[in-house]
């Protein structure tokens, strides 16, 4: 392997390994949420469809995680893969914001 390629190698595991662990991370949170919480401002069926997107994403990262080590960490991902992942991390993001803000409105501290 050429320098150059131990630096590619190198530079995606520095940058791709922990990406992906930051979407299972916060798909997982997003799941645990969404399966252990009535989300007032959501219908069931939205609150369903939203975590049946969440299950589908993290899936798909875990197979881009199993690549990845699978293929010595010289696969990359497209940018149009990634998207709707940052996407959906985003809209979960709103949601729990919501109900954090939900809350702290329905029971003000002292």
């Amino acid at each position: 392997m050429t320098p150059a390629n131990l630096r590619e190698q190198e530079l995606m595991k520095t940058l791709l390994e922990p990406l992906l662990e930051d979407f299972q991370y916060w798909f997982t949170r997003a799941r645990t949420l969404l399966e252990s919480e009535a989300i007032p401002f959501l219908s069931e069926q939205e609150q369903k469809n939203l975590l049946d997107r969440v299950i589908e994403q993290q899936k798909e990262v875990t197979s881009a995680q199993i690549l990845f080590q699978t293929m010595g960490q010289q696969v990359g991902i497209e940018m149009k893969a990634l998207m709707p992942w940052h996407q959906l991390v985003m809209e979960c993001w709103q949601v729990s914001l919501r109900l954090r803000a939900s809350k702290q409105q329905n029971h003000p501290l002292p």
